[in-house]
């Protein structure tokens, strides 16, 4: 009677730890990785070289639309024409699922730049852009997740390589989707000029160069455009789109200049705020979050223009 009792306890215990194991298989999709999930064997050594994901118009079954459900949270995927930017935290997966299904039946390569994202089409494109640094990819979205709370999009492992996101696992990213309009117009939305909304500056942000340049130079401004003053910091709390952080005070005017004369006044002033070490060129404050996605992705419609949201802390 013993042995049976025993035998059945150790049965209970070894479904109970097969259950756990499953589990933890799901929660590898919400971080950068989780225990047997990683870098693969056998990195190519041009993993640098690979190309980003060219944008083409591509089919889409109906199913890819229909509303889910995942860990009781209800997922509503978005159009395919319909303009999207969100940041957030990005993390990545690796051979774990290497060869495995992805959501729409495609096999998950990690050394193809793809993606894995809640809602936007699949197949799909989008430009995804680090924070605070001038690294930008275009990746190819073809499976669905991350399904976590403080995620935003799942990058393969080459896409992660590439936006420097192996070693730490995860970053902050802006995710801007390239619309089938803008394949065909062969205009694909630019990596932004500032991409970061952190408050408080990495340890070197002090050097004598900028944070983050835009991709190619300014342009002569004119000399009808005024000189945006530079201002002290505000009270903290304020909502914000922020276009760039420099550690000078005159290139952080300059890059104001140009945002106002292309604006022209559709959503306001940029000003140049001195957060010390660093002079902010920035648009607000906002009500609400939305109120700022939603001029900035007017600013990016009309002007080409791509700021993010700065949550002012007051650092």
């Amino acid at each position: 009677m013993q042995a049976a009792k025993w035998a059945l306890r150790h049965l209970t215990l070894v479904l109970l730890g097969a259950a756990l194991a499953v589990l933890a298989g799901c929660a590898s999709r919400s971080g950068g990785y989780y225990k047997d999930d990683g870098p693969g064997r056998d990195i190519p050594a041009d993993i640098a070289s690979i190309p980003d994901a060219v944008p083409r118009i591509e089919r889409h079954a109906p199913a890819n639309f229909r509303p889910y459900e995942v860990f009781g949270v209800r997922y509503i995927p978005i159009a395919e024409d319909q303009p999207y930017r969100q940041e957030g935290v990005a993390s990545w997966y690796g051979r774990k699922f290497h060869g495995e299904k992805t959501a729409n039946g495609e096999t998950y390569d990690m050394y193809a730049m793809t993606a894995a994202h809640p809602t936007l089409p699949i197949p799909s494109y989008a430009r995804v852009t680090r924070a605070g640094t001038n690294r930008s990819v275009i990746v190819r979205i073809n499976d669905r997740g991350p399904f976590h709370p403080g995620r935003i999009i799942d990058l393969s492992y080459v896409a992660a390589a590439k936006l420097g996101l192996i070693g730490p696992g995860s970053g902050r990213v802006v995710v801007q989707a390239i619309t089938n309009a803008d394949i065909r117009a062969g205009r694909y939305p630019a990596a932004p000029l500032m991409a970061s909304a952190q408050a408080s500056p990495p340890p070197d942000a002090a050097q004598a160069r900028p944070v983050n340049l835009p991709a190619e130079p300014l342009e002569p401004l004119t000399p009808l455009a005024p000189v945006p003053p530079v201002s002290e910091a505000p009270r903290p709390g304020g909502i914000y789109l922020q276009f760039g952080a420099f550690s000078s005070a005159q290139n952080a005017q300059s890059l104001a200049q140009r945002v106002n004369i292309e604006a022209a006044g559709q959503a306001g002033q940029a000003t140049v705020i001195h957060q010390p070490p660093l002079y902010k060129v920035r648009m607000g404050p906002y009500l609400s979050r939305d109120e700022a996605a939603h001029t900035a992705s007017r600013l990016a419609e009309s002007a080409g223009l791509n700021p993010v949201i700065a949550l002012d802390q007051g650092l």
